[in-house]
């Protein structure tokens, strides 16, 4: 009996001689195959830890989550990941070599201010160092922050700065009503995360002080936009803003020349490649 895996491999090699209709999807299940299977991608919920109360006084999590379904919320990108074969969790507690343990994607987004959150969880050196220990063994680690006064970022440096991204607690492309050229930032061809050239929205950034182990993988006019650094055996992916939540992969408000969507999905599967 073959396993799926050869069935799909099989079924490609014939779809390589011929146009059939099951041919069609062969290619992304394959690529579905290798890149998600038995990966967990876990959202933080520690550091982002931001609460409402719904129409009946309940008090309920929101904002960067992934069963949030509206503008700010990730589940469009929760879906995306599961769809490349990925399991999603999330981490209400303070990372740890235990609670990390069983992750090969680790994100943390938008780290609160006191403004956001009534006992906002700051970053320390213990938890920095347990990450960037995790990180050291495979780990992948996406570190989405915000601009200055969106995100809490003068504690949240002593994680980055192990690997050489410092955020400069600044604003950029700050995008004013619809104007949204504003927030325009163009991937070159041959991209290593996004492939074929890509027009991106991205508006209000915090930017980027890059140094070694890490790289600046993509700018902004002269600002360091995007970041990766190999440390150890594992990867850490830096942006600061929370970039691809719903609003702006939906489809539903972005003009139709804003490939943020198709980007998440290069960046996803970009994520879980560098998985151990």
């Amino acid at each position: 009996m073959f396993s799926y895996q050869k069935k799909i491999k099989v079924l490609a090699s014939v779809c390589g001689m011929f146009i059939l209709p099951q041919c069609i999807p062969v290619v992304n299940l394959l690529d579905t195959e290798v890149a998600g299977k038995e990966k967990t991608v876990m959202l933080d919920y520690y550091y982002n830890n931001e609460w409402k109360k719904d129409v009946e006084g309940k008090d309920y999590r929101w904002h960067y989550t992934w069963e949030d379904n509206t503008f700010g919320g990730y589940s469009v990108l929760g879906d995306i990941f599961k769809k490349q074969g990925a399991k999603i969790a999330s981490l209400e507690s303070k990372p740890t070599a235990a609670n990390l343990k069983n992750a090969s994607v680790y994100i943390i987004v938008d780290p609160d201010t006191e403004k956001e959150t009534a006992k906002p969880n700051f970053m320390d050196e213990e938890a920095a160092v347990s990450i960037a220990a995790w990180v050291k063994q495979g780990g992948v680690l996406v570190l989405l922050t915000n601009d200055a006064g969106n995100a809490e970022l003068k504690n949240f440096n002593k994680l980055s700065d192990k690997f050489g991204v410092h955020f400069n607690e600044d604003s950029h492309n700050r995008v004013q009503n619809d104007i949204f050229e504003q927030g325009a930032v163009m991937t070159p061809a041959g991209h290593e995360i996004f492939g074929s050239p890509k027009k991106l929205y991205v508006k209000e950034y915090s930017s980027l002080n890059v140094t070694s182990p890490a790289k600046t993988v993509l700018k902004s006019g002269e600002n360091n936009l995007m970041a990766v650094a190999k440390y150890g055996k594992g990867t850490v992916f830096a942006l600061g803003d929370p970039w691809i939540y719903n609003e702006y992969v939906g489809g539903k408000k972005m003009p139709a020349d804003y490939q943020n969507l198709a980007a998440a999905e290069e960046f996803a599967k970009w994520l879980l490649k560098q998985t151990k």
